[in-house]
């Protein structure tokens, strides 16, 4: 079953909040999710407390170093997809999830500082992929960009990390207002009132739109249940 991690060592890049976009669109589409929420601060387990989360979405808060191997594999016994949200900072319990991904997803912002962050991330798979002896396809995502301009250093930094070998998604999460309110009110897109949050049409939209690319990605690996979410 396919195991997507989420990993970034700089905090703001958007992590878990492509993390949960992901989760509750997989969910919407039908197919059981797990996301094991290894933020210390657990925000996605605080939003799981929410009325409306789908009943086909579990989060789980009690991974750590110590276990999260175990809880990867068990999550993975009871429902299609794991999306593991991990601590920007502890190398070990990254590498250890890694080891179990199909998938690793980087969010980046768009200023060369973030994606000069995002490369160490990259190197931690590398350096699985060299313990392991198997590739993890990754990608780096760009996060909080504008959906209206592309800037030049936008441009400059997408072309750079193409230039270089780096997969990048062509999907890009936008700056939605809809994107914080999920947190705000503690509720999936679709369930946000569109008169309290402007725009939440286009941000259901990107939010499908790179679903369907990551779907896309672990069609490309001929990875097992993705058919579910067609």
């Amino acid at each position: 079953m396919p195991t997507i991690v989420f990993v970034s060592p700089k905090g703001g890049a958007g992590k878990t909040t492509s993390a949960l976009i992901l989760a509750t669109q997989i969910a919407r589409k039908g197919a059981a999710v797990t996301v094991i929420d290894a933020d210390p601060n657990h925000p996605i387990k605080a939003w799981s407390t929410g009325a409306n989360t789908p009943n086909n979405l579990t989060v789980l808060s009690d991974a750590d170093e110590e276990n999260m191997i175990e809880r990867i594999e068990e999550a993975a016994e009871k429902t299609p997809f794991v999306i593991v949200d991990l601590e920007g900072t502890a190398a070990k319990i990254v590498l250890l999830a890694v080891s179990q991904a199909d998938l690793v997803i980087v969010p980046t912002q768009g200023s060369q500082l973030d994606a000069a962050q995002a490369t160490r991330a990259l190197k931690v798979v590398k350096q699985h992929e060299k313990m392991a002896r198997r590739s993890v396809p990754y990608g780096v995502l760009l996060t909080r960009t504008s959906p209206i301009i592309r800037t030049r250093t936008m441009a400059h930094i997408a072309g750079s990390l193409t230039d270089a070998g780096i997969n990048v998604f062509q999907t890009e999460l936008n700056e939605r207002e809809a994107y914080r309110a999920m947190f705000s009110f503690g509720e999936p897109l679709e369930h946000l009132d569109p008169r309290e949050v402007s725009n939440l049409d286009k941000a259901i939209a990107n939010a499908e739109a790179f679903t369907a690319e990551v779907i896309a990605t672990l069609r490309e690996g001929e990875r097992p249940a993705v058919a579910e979410v067609a």
